[in-house]
Parts: C-alpha cells; structure tokens; sequence
C-alpha cells in the first residue's frame, strides 16, 4: 500500500471512528479481507476507463473505492476513495 493509500484508509476510519469505534474496527477489518482477495485475486477489479487511463483497476468496499494496481507483484494498493469523491479530478 502507498503511503497516500494509507493516508486514506486513515482519514476514513477516523472519521467513521467519530461516531462508532467499533464501527470503524469493523470497516477496517473489511479492508483487510479485501485487500488479502485482491492480492489473492487481482483481476478481480475493473478498469474505469472513463475516470483514468492509467493501469488501476478499482474494487467496491461499502460505500468506498479500492484502487489498486494488479499488474505489480504484490498487487499495490495506491488509493482508497469514498464513492462520492470525485475521483476522475483526484487522479489527473
């Protein structure tokens, strides 16, 4: 995971964590299960073609995106964003 992606996930379990620690505990640990599948399962995201040309393909954890890069070894996680961001901005 890059540090930015990590910075991410941080600001996301903070904020969640605000409310409802063990929410945010919960939120986390889904994080991980997915991030294990990922590395497990690469291909598994899709690529957004409308939203980068870049190689990151992008997987659904609730209400946020995983974006990752699958053609690294291991797969790397460089971004972790709330469906609502607006996410083509963030990555130009």
């Amino acid at each position: 995971m890059v540090p930015q992606a990590r910075t991410d996930l941080r600001e996301i379990l903070h904020y969640i964590a605000e409310d409802n620690v063990d929410a945010a505990d919960k939120v986390l640990d889904r994080f991980l299960e997915i991030f294990e599948l990922l590395g497990e399962n690469p291909d598994i995201g899709h690529f957004r073609d409308d939203l980068t040309s870049h190689p990151i393909r992008f997987f659904p954890v609730y209400s946020y995106l995983v974006l990752y890069m699958a053609n690294s070894s291991p797969v790397e996680v460089v971004r972790v964003l709330g469906g609502a961001q607006d996410i083509k901005s963030i990555l130009n």
